[in-house]
């Protein structure tokens, strides 16, 4: 059961940052590119997760799995913090 959630998160993640995308290519609005950016390296880490848990359970891709959810959130806070001024 525990897989089916991560690969739906996986999934979810994936079709916001798609959503994002299709809304920044009509409006041209500057923090849907870097949400959807934000989306996309959450949907990296999810499939990383997926892999590390499920594909190949020996082996250990915490590291990966942090520095992409990291990367991702930091471009979404450098988005927010170059679109505010």
């Amino acid at each position: 059961m525990a897989e089916a959630v991560f690969v739906l998160c996986a999934v979810t993640s994936l079709a916001c940052a798609v959503l994002l995308l299709r809304g920044y290519a009509r409006n041209r609005v500057p923090l849907l590119l870097w949400s959807s950016l934000c989306f996309v390296g959450l949907a990296v880490n999810n499939l990383l997760l997926v892999v590390d848990l499920i594909i190949i359970p020996g082996r250990d891709l915490l590291v990966l799995r942090n520095l992409s959810g990291l990367l991702s959130l930091a471009l979404l806070v450098f988005g927010l913090v170059w679109d505010s001024e």
